[in-house]
């Protein structure tokens, strides 16, 4: 079935980015009107990880980019360049930064869960990145006169609301799984701090402390306890080196990291067999804990299979695996600020400060019980990870069949 195609400015009534406060992050308060940053967009989702807020005055000045209803965001800079996803209606009142425009299609024109379906399609995704590579003076962008050309598929409205109906269906179940994984995270980091911040473990009322180290424990650096090794990155100009996300071995990024739960599986690109032999990376084997270091400091994730990283990421090798919940708690919980920084102009620590972080280590007998009450719930998460990512897979090979009308609604 072929559809018409239209310009997507022709079906819309705004196209165009924000803007920052004069001021920039200095403006950004606790509670307030909030304020939208390309790391909140996602391709069909929304991270509400460093959600920031701005005053009312503040919001008043960029008043033209106010956020509404239905809205669809489009990142437009940088590395996150093309993510797309409709705005949720809990972040509302809401204004958007210089990096992420706003499209609003016209009313029974395009509906706008299918044209987001539509932008985030493998087709669209890759047709974006390929404009908007260069156009920027160091970084990839996109122009609002880019995002108004784009030739859109326009089925009858009907049609478009029972795709975007279908594909909604997945996500509802995605959601819904990622509620679920946030309350079981929330979970296992406060069994944490009842047993290692308040010290409210079983046997606790018997023990000694002395210099804050309960009688049996042992603080040292963090390299006592564990191997711990760095990621690498081949030539960056030699492409034969790197592969889609899907094929070779997964090569994490911080990214990679932000885009994830407790557990990593998926990673934007990954690298090949004769990349990991000629250049010497470190594969990481299921259930190394790993930890970002440079630029953003303190993600942590769980490697969910086998995979390698970029040199930004540091891998906690277990040896012990009732180890594992406790270590992951406490990288999860350590303040990195106290660690200093080795960049005058970003937040960083070096492989070497990282080796030597003070990690506490408490008894067998307490590892041991701990692991047993915080294991099950890493496992649900790790199990509902797994379900999102077939329900993703899923959702990905439907959607271009119905885009492009192979599949009748």
């Amino acid at each position: 079935m072929s559809w018409e195609k239209v310009k997507l400015g022709d079906c819309c009534s705004k196209i165009g980015s924000g803007s920052t406060p004069k001021g920039g992050a200095t403006v950004y308060i606790s509670n307030g009107v909030t304020f939208i940053r390309s790391q909140n967009v996602h391709n069909l989702s929304f991270d509400y990880n460093g959600l920031t807020y701005i005053t009312d005055q503040a919001a008043e000045k960029l008043k033209g980019v106010t956020v509404q209803p239905n809205d669809i965001l489009i990142n437009i800079t940088g590395d996150s360049v093309a993510r797309t996803c409709i705005v949720p209606l809990d972040v509302l009142p809401a204004r958007v930064n210089q990096h992420v425009a706003i499209i609003r299609p016209k009313i029974n024109i395009l509906d706008a869960r299918f044209l987001n379906y539509y932008l985030a399609s493998p087709y669209m995704q890759s047709f974006m990145l390929g404009l908007s590579v260069g156009k920027g003076a160091s970084r990839n962008a996109m122009t609002k006169d880019m995002i108004a050309n784009y030739n859109i598929p326009c089925p009858p409205f009907d049609t478009q609301r029972r795709i975007a109906d279908i594909l909604s269906a997945y996500d509802d179940l995605i959601e819904n799984n990622r509620k679920q994984i946030r309350l079981l995270e929330e979970a296992a980091q406060r069994l944490y701090k009842e047993w290692f911040v308040d010290l409210h473990f079983p046997g606790h009322e018997h023990s000694t402390i002395v210099d804050g180290v309960p009688e049996g424990w042992e603080k040292s650096r963090a390299d006592t306890f564990f191997d711990i090794t760095i990621g690498k990155t081949p030539p960056r100009a030699e492409q034969q080196w790197f592969t889609d996300g899907k094929k070779g071995m997964p090569w994490v990024s911080i990214s990679d990291m932000g885009n994830t739960s407790t557990f990593i599986f998926d990673t934007s690109e990954g690298l090949t067999a004769d990349a990991i032999t000629k250049h010497n990376v470190k594969i990481v084997p299921t259930g190394t804990i790993l930890l970002s270091f440079k630029l953003t400091v303190g993600r942590v994730s769980i490697a969910g299979e086998d995979m390698c990283t970029n040199e930004a990421i540091a891998h906690f090798r277990i040896m012990n695996p009732s180890i594992r919940e406790y270590a992951y708690c406490y990288l999860k919980n350590y303040p990195y600020d106290t660690l200093g920084s080795t960049s005058s102009i970003s937040k960083a620590i070096n492989s070497k400060i990282v080796k030597a972080m003070p990690f506490m280590m408490p008894t067998h007998a307490i590892m041991d019980n701990f692991s047993r009450c915080c294991r099950p719930l890493l496992e649900q998460i790790k199990t509902k990870q797994q379900i999102i990512l077939n329900l993703q897979q899923a959702r990905d090979r439907l959607l271009p069949k119905l885009m492009s009308g192979e599949v009748e609604v």
